[in-house]
């Protein structure tokens, strides 16, 4: 009777920390616009990413964590020296607070969130016609956004905006990115 009864207890605490603490992988895509100064034009490309999250919830508020792998792809265009392409990938991680404002009951909720990201693009590339443009190596960002979760999934809409002028020279350029995810919750 003992075994069973701690059996029962264990089963009711596995449960209730499920609810508490969520983890899983998250799968993304983004479009990667640029707020360039001392360039002509600018072109959106898109990029993809990966992640692991893991997930606090509290009552109506929830905090939550990821850390992964992001790819950005973006051009510009300066008139007498030509068209710049970048690709930077590299880690990437978020912290997020958020608020659940729609309750769907066990399917799931609708959530409204605010955090902060940071990118360390360890490859760079760059293909031009003629200057070479150095890129710093971290983007520092604000994220807002809103989310459902369906059973198991999570559907996430953002917008990130660049706080960090990632081009080393004396131009200027910040990245604004709209990134679409879903995610798995394990637990």
């Amino acid at each position: 009777m003992r075994k069973f009864l701690l059996t029962a207890f264990l089963c009711i605490c596995a449960n209730g920390f499920a609810q508490l603490i969520q983890i899983g992988p998250q799968f993304s895509t983004s479009i990667t616009s640029v707020n360039a100064k001392n360039f002509s034009s600018d072109h959106t490309n898109t990029g993809i990413g990966f992640a692991a999250f893991g997930r606090l919830n509290l009552a109506l508020f929830y905090a939550q964590g990821e850390f992964g792998y992001g790819q950005t792809n973006f051009s510009v265009y300066q008139n007498g020296v030509g068209e710049t392409e970048f690709k930077l990938s590299g880690t990437d991680a978020s912290l997020i607070a958020g608020l659940k404002i729609i309750p769907l009951g066990k399917l799931g909720n609708v959530r409204l969130f605010v955090g902060y990201n940071w990118k360390n693009y360890s490859d760079i590339s760059t293909s031009n016609n003629l200057n070479s443009i150095a890129i710093e190596k971290n983007n520092h960002s604000i994220l807002g956004g809103v989310g459902v979760d369906v059973w198991r999934l999570t559907f996430d809409v953002r917008y990130l905006a660049g706080l960090s002028d990632i081009d080393a020279s004396s131009s200027e350029i910040k990245t604004g990115v709209t990134n679409l995810s879903i995610g798995f919750k394990f637990l």
